[in-house]
């Protein structure tokens, strides 16, 4: 009976550990998707930029950085 005891806290803790954690990580979630929303719409309203431009250059920017390193160490 005392190990069955013991079994159900552990259970209960990990249980709470682990929702803990996903509720964590869904603010993270949340509030990192609102504040790309917000850079997006930003970019739309005030400079004419869309999602897919933005997308686009977010494609290229390894390269980009890339040439930018080789052509500083030249």
């Amino acid at each position: 009976m005392t190990i069955e005891l013991i079994i159900l806290l552990a259970s209960l803790l990990v249980a709470w550990l682990v929702f803990t954690w996903a509720v964590q990580v869904l603010k993270a979630s949340i509030s990192t998707a609102v504040a790309i929303a917000a850079i997006v719409l930003i970019l739309q309203l005030v400079f004419g930029i869309g999602p897919q431009e933005l997308f686009d250059y977010l494609m290229q920017l390894p390269q980009t950085l890339w040439n930018l390193i080789v052509n500083h160490h030249s």
